[in-house]
């Protein structure tokens, strides 16, 4: 990626964060009024989710502002696993609240007390899910332009958020005008494990980065396919693929035929080069250049030559 496509996609990211962080913060204090005023359990599990948005949208900007700095000389490939970082906190997080509602919704059982005002707690809910719908949909539009893994669990922590909110609803009807008091521990405890789903989930994502998971198979062939209808490619071997917050990064060792001199093998090198930039803006690429036929290692996770079907396709 270069400078100004960084320059590009990294204000999306953290306008995007603290639209999150705005939110949060206008919400925690509309629940926190409608929780003291209800006494509800699934409005203060609503209450202590948005809490831990809060927090967890403040890890998330300053995690994209930190994966938004150049590499320097203590870290080369620069800072981008600091967004699966963030997003791993956030994980922690949704956890501890999902042990915490759980643990006030069973107690409730035990001492079941009716809910208050359930027309206040129902009109919070639906004004904080018309502004979660509204926050979603503009983290979407960030994500499908930039990548980002920690917008990406801050935007789950915002679904299950909208789904609390009306659960929260449901709870409240069924408890003021049914009747059904224990209607409000039984969805805490819903909203429980909703939560504890949701951190399962959204930590699967983050700890692939940061084990340096390879690209889905269609983005592996798609990028290969691309260097090996290059001209002068005898083969491409050991292909390598990670990401890094919203960088990818490849490397492979390229074939070409072992009687061209220094310069010209140098050549195909850079213009394969440039034709996965051109197709492939976002990734970096490192390719090593091998004659053909050269086999350098015995390690059996090395694959062996990825393009002879191909070959009859160049362009």
């Amino acid at each position: 990626m270069t400078g100004e496509e960084r320059r590009r996609v990294i204000p999306l990211a953290m306008r995007a964060a603290l639209a999150s962080v705005a939110m949060a913060t206008s919400l925690l204090a509309l629940k926190g009024f409608g929780a003291w005023h209800t006494g509800s359990v699934a409005m203060l599990g609503s209450l202590a989710d948005t809490a831990l948005d809060l927090l967890a949208s403040i890890v998330t900007l300053y995690g994209v502002r930190l994966a938004a700095e150049p590499a320097d000389h203590d870290h080369r490939f620069g800072h981008g696993k600091a967004e699966a970082l963030a997003a791993l906190f956030q994980v922690a997080l949704i956890a501890a609240s999902a042990v915490g509602i759980a643990w006030r919704a069973v107690a409730a059982f035990g001492d079941p007390e009716p809910t208050r005002d359930a027309g206040l707690g129902i009109v919070v809910s639906a004004i904080a899910i018309g502004a979660t719908l509204v926050l979603l949909w503009y983290q979407r539009t960030i994500i499908r332009r930039t990548g980002s893994i920690a917008i990406l669990a801050d935007n789950l922590h915002y679904q299950s958020d909208a789904l609390l909110n009306g659960s929260v609803i449901v709870a409240l009807v069924l408890d003021q005008f049914v009747g059904w008091h224990w209607a409000d521990p039984v969805f805490g405890i819903a909203i429980a494990l909703w939560l504890a789903w949701g951190a399962f989930q959204a930590s699967s994502q983050a700890i692939d980065q940061l084990m340096d998971k390879e690209w889905p198979e269609d983005q592996r062939a798609a990028y290969i396919e691309v260097a090996a209808r290059q001209p002068g490619i005898r083969g491409i071997h050991d292909f390598r693929t990670r990401r890094s917050g919203s960088h990818d990064f490849a490397q492979f060792h390229m074939e070409v035929d072992g009687d061209l001199s220094v310069t010209e093998a140098h050549e195909i090198v850079v213009n394969v080069e440039h034709r996965l930039r051109d197709a492939f803006p976002k990734v970096e690429v490192l390719i090593h250049l091998d004659p053909e036929g050269y086999e350098d290692t015995d390690n059996p996770l090395i694959e062996a030559d990825v393009t002879p079907h191909w070959f009859g396709k160049r362009i």
